[in-house]
């Protein structure tokens, strides 16, 4: 599920272009007209980088001009698409997805929203005009369960997941550059790049554990095996905003692993609760939202020392999966998977607004 109107690279997902500029450089003050003797004191560390900086409330690129504000939710079960208008709540259009639409995700230059549908073996990209709200002519695409733009630009990544493939294609005409088969990477499925876009860190659902790709060279570089639990299922994959570290979700551990912001080791192991699906950031990119699946709640972690600070349940129980976060960032939207509903949280409180009714099988 994914807002239109959201800032460039929050749309996006392309952390490389969030690098914030570091600030001017840091010089020792004296009242002496000579230089201060050498010192074997190292000079202060530059203030932290924030990979989100320029995704604050109100930074809408000029591309969004003209975008009407409205929430896309694909319906896997359906084939369908929901159309929700988040001043009411309420489901205003409801249109074909293709054969189980997963995802809704923006182009590179944010002109066109596209409806993975990845029904093998064929599949589809299904634009949205994002100024009209409706859908174009289906393209013919393999198994997109996924769909990402690498941090140039210059390809479009599908994340072909029955074939264990990552097929590389021109974003404007979508004919196929190369395919990258990762073979041990059963249910490959969700990445994030690192701040500087030369590597990504891509999730394998059905193999416990992760792989690392070399963005420029197209090439798996690295495997790690997740040993939390036996049966470890990863999901979502998104670097923090310190550019340090990779947060991972895996709902059968029940919690977020951390690595690197290079993805060369992990870190440590956050428990957030049953199911941790989706990750999600903060406008101030202060907290992490984590929708844990299995027992229907939200666990809000600091992002400065990756550690839980509250807990949002959904009253009577739900399956919150993946979403986002508004452009003002006062809500957090996400997919109900197995309750056919939206839920809409103020980010502000943790108070639930609104239980969406929509299609079946709802998800990103």
């Amino acid at each position: 599920m994914h807002r239109s109107g959201l800032p460039l690279a929050a749309l996006l997902g392309v952390t490389s272009l969030l690098l914030a500029a570091c600030g001017a450089e840091l010089t020792a003050d004296s009242d002496q007209a000579a230089p201060p003797p050498v010192s074997d004191t190292p000079p202060p560390p530059p203030a932290q980088t924030d990979v989100y900086a320029h995704t604050r409330a109100g930074m809408l690129s000029p591309a969004m001009e003209g975008v009407r504000n409205l929430v896309y939710v694909p319906n896997s079960q359906d084939d369908t698409v929901s159309v929700i208008d988040p001043n009411t709540f309420e489901v205003i259009d409801t249109f074909p997805g293709g054969d189980e639409p997963q995802h809704v995700v923006p182009s590179y230059d944010l002109k066109t929203l596209y409806v993975t549908a990845d029904m093998v073996p064929a599949g589809t990209l299904t634009p949205i005009d994002p100024k009209t709200g409706k859908p174009g002519e289906p393209i013919q695409v393999q198994d997109p369960y996924n769909l990402y733009f690498t941090p140039d630009g210059s390809s479009a990544i599908v994340v072909a997941e029955a074939y264990k493939r990552l097929d590389f294609y021109d974003p404007r005409t979508w004919e196929q550059q190369q395919s990258l088969s990762i073979p041990e990477c059963a249910g490959i499925n969700h990445m994030d790049f690192s701040a500087d876009g030369k590597i990504a860190l891509v999730t394998c659902e059905f193999a416990n554990r992760m792989i690392v790709l070399d963005v420029e060279a197209r090439e798996h570089v690295r495997t790690f095996d997740l040993h939390q639990v036996p049966n470890g299922m990863p999901q979502d994959s998104r670097l923090a905003p310190d550019g340090e570290t990779f947060y991972v979700a895996d709902m059968h551990a029940n919690g977020i692993y951390l690595f690197d912001g290079q993805a060369t080791h992990q870190k440590g192991f956050v428990p957030t609760g049953e199911g941790a699906h989706g990750i999600y950031f903060s406008r101030d990119s202060q907290r992490a939202f984590i929708a844990n699946r299995g027992e229907g709640s939200v666990t809000v972690l600091d992002t400065a020392t990756h550690q839980p600070i509250d807990k949002w349940h959904i009253p009577g129980g739900g399956s919150p999966d993946m979403g986002a976060v508004s452009a003002d960032g006062t809500q957090l939207w996400l997919a109900g998977r197995y309750d056919s509903e939206v839920y809409v949280f103020d980010t502000r409180t943790g108070e639930l607004l609104a239980r969406i009714p929509v299609g079946n099988g709802p998800t990103d």
